[in-house]
């Protein structure tokens, strides 16, 4: 994994990328991370280039970058609040979408932010859903409208 540059950022913002980067580097299977604000926007990315090919020509993130990861978040977000207000049941906590050859998870931050992780089929879903409660734990309360701010102005200036 490519770190991105923290150079110039808030302590705040430093300290969502390391947490960021821990996940991906301490949970076994996962491939890749991101943090969707609750207008779409990335605000953060484990990988902010391309996925690297695998060794039989396969990706090992979605179509090869993590704008594509940040859209299906917030894609499946949407849908299953949606899902939630039609059925009357109440704020969306986290969603899982298991495939044959990969598994996405998605979890409400506080603020309405988005975590989305991609992860490999074989990865054990107890351990990705306690690591991902932990991040929101400790990111939701420091994802003021200002650290969002920052953190947009970040993503887009290494794009």
């Amino acid at each position: 994994m490519t770190a991105p540059s923290t150079f110039g950022l808030s302590t705040e913002a430093r300290n969502l990328h390391w947490l960021l980067s821990n996940l991906v580097e301490e949970v076994p299977g996962v491939h890749s991370v991101t943090v969707v604000s609750s207008d779409g926007l990335m605000l953060l990315s484990s990988d902010p280039g391309l996925a690297t090919a695998t060794a039989s020509g396969r990706q090992d993130g979605p179509r090869g970058s993590s704008a594509d990861l940040a859209t299906i978040v917030s894609g499946i977000g949407s849908l299953t609040i949606g899902a939630a207000k039609l059925m009357d049941g109440g704020g969306v906590k986290q969603t899982m979408v298991a495939m044959e050859e990969g598994s996405v998870f998605v979890m409400s931050i506080s603020d309405g932010s988005l975590l989305g992780v991609h992860a490999t089929a074989d990865c054990d879903m107890s351990v990705v859903a306690y690591h991902m409660a932990l991040f929101v734990g400790r990111a939701g309360h420091v994802l003021t409208p200002e650290l969002r701010s920052e953190l947009r102005k970040s993503m887009e200036s290494t794009q």
